[in-house]
């Protein structure tokens, strides 16, 4: 359902269809993409720009779920965006209304006699319009079982809402291949109970304190490789069927859960019991036969994180191929800039980092694993490297100082030559660390978010366990302190807005003796910077984080009072970052080529 991105097929339609297809003979499945059309009936920029407001998004559904509260849903919808959003978007009743009219369109082709389920997968946004299209499903069809699973539906929250909305027959909670080829035997008499991870009722008048107990123990794959390709062969035919005609980026999977999983605001890794991956060479077979199959060039992993070891195996052989293929990922920061010059050269056109934080003490408590220095060498790296790098800051993490915001401000100066980041308010998630152990993070109390609040009624409400909460503590606080960091965010993006030249703002050029920095000021002048002899071979030493104790070694002939002035000269400049008694070269070298 929405908000699925439009131009991507959905991975775990097409791999549940192929994992049933390969392991039943007698199965007859069929997948079924609605957003597609939605997002015609809209218009595909206004669908693109509600998909990446999830509040926004979700409003316009739960206005239909619910439509006593139509006007409290159209308040969310016009908090949650701002106001340059909200002037290109219809109005809020418009797109309600057309949306309205999507569904019951899609109702009156969708047939589902003989069918012993209905399924559908709710990640993230979607739970609102899968929640009205089960309620208008059961009315026309109530003989059918549904079944509701995805990252949404984990075992908490799939309890709450098999508990609240009677026209949920199944929840499966985690990983979806083998619990639900045995709820489709289940339901074909060919075993007595559902199996592992389906959750249910024993009749459709009893309440939840009867249900069925879920089993503690996963029913999991452990060895992705066997698993079928997905098969996007559905998505391809309704593009076809409704004659929309651009090209999709499709989905690839490497891993499953996140190899660090640490992460304290982090609520991923719910549905996983371990971390998995593919081979490399596994994941070549699936890029080379989806390029074949379906005439695409440009892929999205899925991953939380790319496994590093295979990740790497992966981009030098991808980086051989005659294929002009481009993929986007999510990695944590890479080690050294060779790293990414092999991701790049292996088509890694463009990153998500988790950068999160510019402050130690808060990376620290967010358990990244990570330094504000190897936050800034990621960025530089990626720059270099002519990767697109994207990544969030979290704003006011709970319990966070001032001091630790004055740090962050300063860290800013530093990296105006990269890629903008974006801020992120933190928002507290059902299952994460902080959640879990709130009194850690000076939380005094969890409540339901205010949003929700407004957009369900109170007495459904009470019952559910929602992904996104909220909590009494210090937000007032959190949300003061940490404004002049989303204005330095602003600026730091008008800043790329606003510059004329396509080369880097921060960049060398190396002579036989010298090299020569370009700088952009904010400012909108350009300085020249010339280091000749020592202080540029100084300055290339720290191409990578370099320690001041390793620097004297290497320039023995220098003083560390004459050394440090120098880094002091640098970093006022804004020609080097210094933390902690090591350094980093802020300036890329400059690329001709491209």
């Amino acid at each position: 359902m929405p908000w699925a991105i439009f131009n991507r097929p959905s991975i775990q339609l097409s791999s549940l269809k192929a994992y049933l297809k390969q392991q039943s003979s007698n199965l007859q499945v069929e997948s079924n993409h609605p957003y597609l059309v939605a997002a015609e009936k809209i218009g595909l920029e206004n669908y693109r720009v509600l998909s990446e407001n999830s509040w926004a998004a979700e409003a316009i559904y739960y206005s239909l779920l619910f439509p006593e509260r139509r006007n409290r849903a159209r308040e969310v919808f016009q908090k949650s965006l701002d106001r340059s959003t909200l002037a290109s978007l219809p109005d809020f009743d418009i797109l309600t209304e057309l949306l309205d009219v999507h569904m019951e369109e899609w109702l009156e082709q969708l047939d589902v006699n003989g069918c012993l389920l209905l399924g559908f997968t709710v990640c993230f946004s979607q739970l609102p319009a899968t929640l009205l299209a089960a309620e208008r499903v059961k009315k026309k069809y109530p003989h059918v079982p549904i079944v509701l699973g995805g990252s949404t539906c984990s075992p908490q929250i799939g309890s709450s809402l098999l508990n609240v909305f009677p026209d949920i027959d199944y929840i499966v909670n985690g990983e979806g291949e083998k619990p639900l080829l045995n709820l489709c035997q289940y339901l074909a008499n060919e075993r007595i109970h559902p199996g592992r991870n389906v959750q249910h009722r024993k009749n459709n008048s009893e309440k939840l304190s009867t249900m069925v107990p879920l089993h503690e123990e996963n029913d999991e794959i452990q060895d992705l490789n066997s698993l079928p390709f997905p098969d996007y062969d559905d998505y391809f035919q309704e593009l076809h069927t409704y004659g929309l005609s651009f090209i999709p980026s499709l989905p690839l999977e490497f891993s499953r859960g996140c190899w660090w999983n640490k992460c304290t605001f982090c609520n991923l890794n719910l549905q996983w019991c371990g971390y998995r991956s593919k081979s490399g060479t596994r994941v070549l077979q699936e890029v080379e036969q989806f390029t074949s199959r379906y005439r695409c060039l440009d892929f999205s992993f899925t991953d939380n994180s790319l496994p590093p070891g295979e990740a790497d195996k992966f981009f030098t052989v991808a980086g051989q191929n005659d294929n002009d293929v481009h993929f986007f990922g999510e990695i944590r920061t890479l080690g050294n800039p060779e790293t990414y010059y092999t991701y790049k050269m292996g088509g890694l056109n463009a990153v998500q980092v988790g950068i999160e934080a510019f402050s130690d003490s808060l990376l620290k408590r967010m358990n990244k694993g990570v330094t504000v220095m190897e936050n800034i060498a990621a960025m530089k790296y990626a720059s270099e490297a002519g990767i697109k790098l994207d990544g969030n800051l979290i704003l006011e993490f709970p319990g966070s100082t001032e001091k630790e915001v004055e740090e962050t401000l300063k860290v800013f100066d530093f990296v105006l030559p990269y890629r903008p980041l974006k801020g992120a308010g933190f928002f507290l998630g059902h299952g994460s660390p902080v959640r879990e152990n709130p009194k850690e993070f000076g939380i005094k109390a969890v409540v339901q978010h205010p949003y929700n609040r407004l957009l369900f009624p109170g007495h459904i409400l009470q019952n559910l366990e929602m992904l996104i909460q909220s909590y009494r503590g210090d937000r007032q606080f959190q949300h003061k302190i940490w404004k002049p960091v989303r204005n330095k965010i602003r600026q730091w993006a008008d800043f790329h807005a606003h510059r004329k030249s396509d080369r880097a703002p921060l960049s060398y050029r190396q002579g036989k003796n010298f090299i020569i920095i370009r700088q952009e000021d904010p400012g909108g002048e350009t300085l020249h910077h010339r280091l000749h002899g020592l202080s540029g071979k100084i300055y290339l030493a720290c191409s990578m984080p370099a320690s001041i104790k390793r620097l004297l070694e290497i320039f023995n002939s220098v003083t560390e009072e004459q050394l440090l002035n120098f880094l002091a000269d640098l970093t006022q400049k804004r020609l080097l970052y210094c933390d902690e008694g090591s350094c980093i070269a802020l300036a890329v070298k400059e690329d001709f080529s491209a």
